[in-house]
């Protein structure tokens, strides 16, 4: 509790933080009138113009002690964001998140400023999901800034946003989204008490770290049992049919949930194009789940020119050609990507079939395969396929047509077994069967025609 007298707060201050240590940690004892006050912030995470303003104004107005905490910064203090704390470790924890804090001799009540100024870079187009038509604007790293993208979007009076404190140490914050007239209570209370109850010392890695901490998944499921976007616009769109979006700071993209195998086929881009050209865009994006996953293994089941071993070992090593391609390219320099990979390419699979390593038909159908994985839109979904039509190579080159039919067995399995929240269904509105949610799942229909809102009675 804080405690009336300033000099023992002061004290606990000094004990608590390294003051005089940390660079970045500030404090500075004024006067109000001839009240004592002592301010606690952070340097960078407090907006100094804002700051010197209201100081101006309290030195400047203050005469004699302050006999009323709540008079008088209701009277003095003009700033919007002012709340009371009488907890010393709360007005800490709000300080080291960037808020200001003022404690006064006297009271046993800190006035907490809300002062807050984050280094932000600027809203740009996502990286992963882009559009030639729409909206060219991307979540960033504040969950201020992200939570104001949709709300400029939804204007709803019941578009709620419930804040959390995720983390024993770095103390997180984390949003839910949501508007309660069309999303299940059932939902929002779980996620309610999940976030709350989580032990967990730091978000290291934002949604990614939360995402493991709600769903619990085992190693064979590589199917994503959450999905992400870094698109204000596709956030709103779910949170307009009923789901919940968890917006988590220093992250820039949103969790949406529950979610379904059957969301990682649709993209923004099916939206932002005519009926015909949407629904053509997406009928190629469910043949490139087939192409990613079928087309080497199903080559080697019927090719009869070379042996069952050689053939194997031709396949595996374009799979980790094709890997190497990608990954390098990834993390080079954005100038010479495209020539790496168009040279590395043309270089390295012609030296492998003049050395005998793998033939050109199996640097065709490799090509392919690779093409239609980069295809999908969504990069765990795309990744999760890979690592499927590596065990059916796996299989099929050990066993053949019988190793085929048992890895297929093996996904179906694996898929089946991917989790997801309590109570929900992986193959929603397949298994619960919905018709018309199907329909719009798979179709692109007319905006005059939403999607069914995805509530426990659709389920």
């Amino acid at each position: 509790m804080i405690s009336t007298n300033l000099e023992e707060n002061i004290n606990f201050i000094e004990e608590t933080l390294p003051i005089g240590l940390s660079f970045d940690i500030i404090t500075r004892e004024l006067y109000f009138g001839k009240s004592k006050v002592y301010w606690l912030g952070l340097n960078g995470l407090s907006n100094t113009e804002i700051l010197q303003r209201i100081f101006s104004d309290l030195q400047s107005d203050s005469e004699g002690h302050i006999d009323d905490i709540n008079n008088y910064v209701a009277s003095h203090i003009g700033y919007v964001q002012t709340t009371f704390c009488k907890e010393m470790n709360k007005a800490i924890e709000g300080v080291l998140t960037g808020c200001s804090a003022l404690f006064i001799d006297g009271f046993d009540t800190a006035v907490i400023l809300d002062t807050r100024s984050y280094p932000l870079r600027s809203i740009d187009e996502p990286a992963t999901e882009k559009v030639l038509r729409g909206a060219k604007e991307c979540f960033i790293e504040s969950i201020v800034s992200n939570s104001s993208l949709i709300r400029r979007r939804i204007k709803n009076p019941k578009l709620t946003f419930e804040i959390f404190s995720v983390g024993t140490e770095s103390k997180t914050d984390v949003a839910i989204a949501y508007t309660d007239y069309n999303t299940s209570a059932d939902l929002i209370n779980f996620l309610r008490n999940k976030l709350t109850n989580i032990d967990v010392t730091t978000l290291t890695l934002g949604t990614k770290s939360l995402e493991e901490l709600l769903i619990k998944r085992h190693w064979y499921t590589p199917m994503p049992s959450i999905l992400t976007t870094e698109r204000p616009d596709v956030a709103c769109s779910y949170i307009a049919e009923g789901h919940i979006a968890i917006i988590v700071d220093n992250s820039p993209s949103v969790i949406i949930l529950p979610c379904t195998i059957f969301q990682f086929t649709q993209a923004p881009t099916d939206y932002y194009k005519s009926l015909a050209m949407g629904n053509y865009v997406r009928f190629i994006r469910f043949i490139c789940v087939l192409l990613g996953l079928l087309t080497l293994p199903i080559y080697m089941v019927f090719q009869n020119d070379i042996s069952v071993i050689r053939m194997f070992v031709y396949t595996l090593a374009i799979e980790f050609s094709l890997d190497l391609f990608k990954y390098s390219t990834a993390h080079a320099p954005s100038e010479y990507s495209g020539s790496l990979s168009l040279i590395g390419g043309l270089i390295l699979s012609d030296s492998a079939i003049k050395l005998n390593w793998t033939s050109p038909e199996i640097i065709f159908y490799g090509a392919v395969t690779m093409l239609a994985t980069m295809a999908l839109s969504h990069i765990e979904f795309a990744e999760a396929i890979r690592l499927y039509r590596l065990l059916l190579v796996l299989c099929t080159g050990l066993f053949g047509t019988v190793g085929f039919i048992a890895g297929l067995l093996l996904i179906a399995f694996s898929i089946i077994k991917t989790p997801t929240l309590p109570g929900r269904s992986y193959f929603w509105p397949l298994y619960p069967f919905n018709k018309e949610a199907l329909k719009r799942l798979l179709i692109r229909f007319q905006a005059t025609k939403a999607q069914p809102i995805q509530n426990q009675k659709s389920r």
